[in-house]
């Protein structure tokens, strides 16, 4: 436990460090699974040797060591971790739950949010047109989704670079880009240390979605050229655009990896990751074996010292084993005992 309950921190670190460089390199849509199975696999690891280093404190506790029916010398003796890790891991824990339960119900206001908007926009088609001067356009998530598109946005684009928008958006919706943004988000909350790993999530659905628009259309650089003046048009209002929308990510790098030939699929990046997070997996897993490995010899040493106690107090009796394994004392007091 000593080594092995820090690997998922470790990997956690240099996941964080790697991934985002290494996913703009990538084919986006592989890139964006990929991200999206490091973050959950990394919070898990993190959150589960947090849980573990704290548990080393708090089970040193009397009343907690009285429930477990364990020994709390014996678990000191045995504990690899230092109380102030200890305890700095608790607090952690609670404060990474605490920013959990507040994104969680931010994410869920905004997805009631857009099935309320879904639900009073006009007509039942995919496409809806507002009409605003200001040059907007995004796509909503919900059963089923809504591109909302204003009549700013369409005055300022051509007819090959309106079907780019819409593929655009459509490609959002069809690959349910708000789950993985989601699960960034909720990741990021828990770890903050997971924030870059989500922003070059973002990144990466912006590219997957320009990469569906432009094989549908059939032309880069159409699809390039929609995604600049939308940006351009709606420079002003870019803080209060919608996540999923075409004018989001970086924008630039955008339009250069559209005027470039289409990104090859790379096989290496994707297997160094998923080594990481099989170490990640392996190294939590060996972990909460040498915990509970640790928590039996202290229950073991309990039992013992149970034992020993009882053997030297006065009349005592015989000892039986409970259901769960701990040596119990029982005493036999003999009543209406007569003595010759």
């Amino acid at each position: 436990m000593l080594i092995s309950v820090y690997v998922p921190l470790a990997v956690t670190a240099v996941l964080t460090l790697l991934a985002p460089g290494v996913a703009r390199r990538l084919a986006p849509r592989p890139a964006a699974w990929a991200l999206a199975c490091t973050a959950l696999v990394t919070t898990v690891g993190w959150t589960g040797s947090l849980v573990l280093l704290a548990f080393t404190g708090i089970a040193q506790i009397p009343q907690v060591a009285a429930e477990g029916r364990w020994s709390v010398p014996a678990l000191r003796a045995e504990d690899p971790v230092y109380l102030a890790v200890a305890v700095v891991s608790a607090l952690v824990l609670v404060a990474g739950f605490v920013s959990l339960v507040l994104a969680a119900v931010r994410q869920a206001r905004h997805l009631l949010w857009a099935r309320r908007e879904c639900a009073r926009m006009p007509g039942g088609s995919e496409l809806t047109v507002v009409d605003d001067d200001t040059p907007q356009a995004f796509a909503l998530p919900g059963a089923p989704g809504r591109i909302v598109v204003s009549r700013g946005m369409l005055r300022c684009l051509d007819g090959e670079e309106r079907e780019a928008l819409l593929a655009h958006e459509r490609a959002h919706l069809r690959g349910r880009h708000h789950v993985f943004q989601t699960l960034w988000r909720l990741a990021a909350a828990l770890n903050p240390l997971l924030r870059p790993l989500a922003d070059a999530g973002g990144f990466a659905l912006e590219r997957w979605a320009d990469e569906d628009a432009a094989a549908q259309v059939g032309s880069r650089r159409v699809v390039a050229r929609a995604v600049g003046r939308a940006a351009l048009a709606s420079s002003s209002r870019a803080s209060s655009t919608p996540a999923l929308a075409v004018t989001g990510g970086a924008v630039p790098q955008r339009v250069r990896a559209l005027l470039a030939p289409p990104p090859p699929r790379r096989t290496f990046p994707i297997a160094g990751g998923a080594l990481l997070l099989t170490l990640c997996c392996a190294g939590l897993a060996n972990a909460a074996s040498d915990s509970d490995q640790m928590l039996d010899d202290a229950q073991r040493a309990q039992c013992a010292a149970s034992i020993t106690h009882a053997s030297v107090a006065p009349r005592s009796g015989g000892f039986h084993h409970g259901p769960d394994g701990c040596c119990e004392h029982r005493v036999r007091g003999v009543r209406g005992e007569r003595h010759g």
